[in-house]
């Protein structure tokens, strides 16, 4: 139990970043990389798109492996 708490704690910056690039898709395209930007770059509707998916995707797996983690210390 002890373990799926620690996990729990140590990946909640994981869950912060994709509910991040969920909500600003846009500024989380160019976080850490801003500084090649003169002007705010133009990103396609698709790849907002794109980008949303995976943040989905990444919090429903992410939760499906902590419930089976904690149902499997039970």
């Amino acid at each position: 139990m002890f373990t799926v708490i620690l996990a729990f704690i140590l990946l909640s910056p994981l869950y912060l970043f994709l509910i991040l690039q969920f909500n600003y898709p846009k500024d989380m395209m160019i976080w850490a990389e801003r500084w090649k930007y003169d002007t705010e770059p133009d990103f396609s509707d698709e790849s907002i798109k794109i980008v949303k998916i995976k943040a989905i995707v990444g919090i429903i797996l992410l939760s499906l492996l902590f419930i089976f983690w904690f149902i499997s210390e039970l």
